[in-house]
């Protein structure tokens, strides 16, 4: 019996359930990799409590989650082997963290660099079942789930290990690892790979995909010089740091997920380069007290969360464009990775050499600039490939009329029906398929449908060529 056909009959679940168990499962195993290996306070502490440098164990622990990102992404190939290589790693994990209640020995480093490497293909094939246990128009949702509750968890295991003990919290994690273990169990697996529709295979992802990852590794480069930087400069707000450092992060990554449709995301994410910048020139500018490390984590955290949604939501739809999304996603996040890693390394430099904290700053309001050049042209080729999702939306600040006059002047050429004309003016509102589905009491196939038709009487493929076309008619001395 197929191993996915053997789970639905051990524990029956429908396509929401499987949904869940995913999010649930991987937001157990994060909550450890946050804790313990990706610049974890438990590992920080567990180092300090020996009179250990953390900075080498951390700077090897991420560079064996860069390598494990990239290299099984290409490796794993269906399903079943990524549910295999997960619930082999959890397997791994829990002895691994556990040799970390003995004296430091040559094992610390050994189970932390393989436990990291498996780590990274953990993740990078968490992309089989992202796309395959969550429909496309709710893989933002998923994100944000998994995000907030791996965080959540994460402020957990720090507070037990700082505030009750340390060996607690490391127990703690242990037992995330226990229920993620159970769990993948359950992960529905099929090695039939079904490839993506004609459509989707015609278009390549490579330059969007590059682009993205150029954009990701430039800004999370302030990220790393965060961890080296900023973070040890407040290391004796140590209450309020073990507990409110994830809470900007993870109020933003609601607020995200709960905004209305018609809301300009894309706005949003320079509102979010504007904090990262403030939250350096604050760290600049003022002292070392409770009130100043609140601001400061505030603007950062807080931006972190709206650019973590924004490309994990968009490497979630940029899984559909190929059989493998494994790779699309290992490739993603590796970019995430090694730029916590590049930042990392400059801000151990900078804090070396004892230079001050305005060369991190400096650096930080550079990278913001060069991100605000990359923006527009990523935004650009991302609109074109992913017509849908809600960062990417071309017409949200226009006024319902103007977009109505401007579907009518196309409409009124007599190519749609009065069924298509309807749908073609809501999508031009930047709603999406479920929305229109519900507002014309149809069924979402039925929309997609409809939608498809209406591309193929204008020889289109995408939202965006049908607004180009529109704009076209509407100014014809724009041509």
């Amino acid at each position: 019996m197929a191993d996915g056909e053997s789970g639905k009959s051990f524990f029956p679940i429908d396509k929401l359930d499987q949904r869940q168990l995913s999010v649930i499962m991987f937001s157990l195993f994060s909550s450890w990799q946050l804790a313990f290996l990706f610049e974890g306070q438990v590992l920080y502490a567990l180092a300090s409590s020996f009179g250990i440098d953390a900075r080498n164990l951390i700077f090897g622990a991420i560079a064996a989650l860069l390598a494990g990102l990239s290299f099984w992404g290409f490796i794993i190939k269906t399903s079943q082997a990524a549910k295999w290589l997960m619930l082999f790693s959890f397997a791994f994990f829990i002895p691994a963290t556990g040799v970390f209640f003995f004296y430091p020995s040559i094992l610390w480093q050994a189970a932390l660099f393989f436990s990291s490497f498996l780590a990274g293909g953990c993740v990078a094939v968490w992309g089989f079942f992202y796309k395959s246990c969550t429909p496309p128009h709710e893989r933002l949702k998923t994100a944000a789930e998994v995000l907030i509750y791996s965080n959540m968890l994460m402020i957990f295991i720090n507070m037990t290990a700082i505030h009750l003990s340390l060996y607690s919290g490391l127990s703690l994690s242990m037992l995330m690892l226990g229920g993620a273990l159970l769990l993948a169990f359950q992960l529905p697996a099929d090695d039939r790979v079904t490839p993506p529709g004609k459509a989707k295979m015609a278009v390549s992802v490579a330059k969007p995909l590059a682009l993205l990852c150029l954009f990701i590794t430039v800004i999370t480069i302030n990220s790393g010089l965060m961890y080296q930087v900023i973070n040890p400069a407040f290391a004796h707000h140590r209450w309020l740091v073990s507990w409110y450092w994830a809470v900007p992060y993870i109020v933003a990554l609601y607020v995200m997920k709960n905004l209305r449709r018609q809301a300009n995301r894309t706005y949003i994410l320079y509102v979010a380069i504007a904090m990262i910048g403030f939250a350096f020139i604050s760290f600049m500018t003022v002292d070392r007290s409770t009130g100043s490390y609140l601001l400061v984590n505030t603007l950062m955290l807080g931006a972190c969360g709206i650019y973590d949604l924004f490309w994990w939501s968009i490497l979630g739809e940029m899984l559909d464009f190929a059989q493998n999304p494994a790779k699309i996603f290992g490739v993603g996040l590796s970019a995430n990775v090694l730029g916590v890693l590049l930042g990392g390394l400059i801000g151990n430099a900078i804090t070396v050499s004892a230079l001050p904290s305005h060369n991190s700053s400096a650096l930080a309001l550079a990278v913001v600039c060069v991100t605000l050049v990359i923006l527009p042209p990523l935004h650009k080729h991302l609109s074109v490939l992913l017509k849908d999702h809600a960062y990417l939306t071309v017409l949200p600040e226009m006024p319902s009329e103007p977009q109505s006059s401007m579907a009518n002047s196309n409409v009124l050429l007599g190519r749609l029906t009065d069924r298509e004309k309807e749908i073609a003016a809501l999508l031009l509102q930047g709603k999406t398929y479920r929305i229109i589905a519900g507002e014309l009491a149809l069924s979402e196939n039925t929309v997609k449908t409809h939608i498809k038709n209406i591309y193929a009487k204008y020889e289109i493929q995408s939202r965006a060529q049908l607004i180009k076309l529109m704009l076209e008619d509407q100014y014809p001395a724009q041509k």
